[in-house]
């Protein structure tokens, strides 16, 4: 059986996405280490009683190749990254009151409840609730 160990998202700031995904999302740190170059290595994971073998790879977006697909992502309004939520509307108003900018509310996406919201560091992110 295969199964992701880890996945990147591109990010204007690490420190500020480190930041965001962390105090704001609720993820917890998995790895965070100096490279000595003035770039850091910071993964990220869902708090415990999550997917402990899962990891977010917070890679610094500047480059030829991550800008331009960033970039058209994002003005396309498509999220780089879905995440699953037990209740999209509590975490909706949670993040909400958090000053979290939407780009939509809780809406019916054929099988499941979706809203998208901008991560602060270039990027949508959708949550979604099966079924919902």
């Amino acid at each position: 059986m295969i199964k992701v160990a880890m996945t990147g998202v591109y990010v204007d700031d690490v420190a500020t996405a480190h930041a965001f995904y962390t105090h704001v999302l609720g993820f917890e740190t998995r790895i965070h280490r100096d490279l000595g170059d003035g770039t850091s290595f910071v993964t990220v994971g869902a708090p415990e009683g999550g997917q402990p073998d899962l990891q977010l790879l917070l890679e610094p977006g500047r480059g030829p190749i991550s800008e331009p697909y960033r970039r058209a992502l994002y003005e396309a309004g498509l999220p780089c990254i879905v995440f699953s939520v037990d209740d999209i509307r509590a975490e909706y108003e949670r993040l909400d009151g958090l000053g979290v900018r939407f780009t939509h509310p809780p809406q019916r996406q054929g099988p499941v409840l979706a809203a998208v919201f901008d991560d602060t560091v270039g990027n949508l992110v959708q949550l979604v609730q099966p079924g919902g």
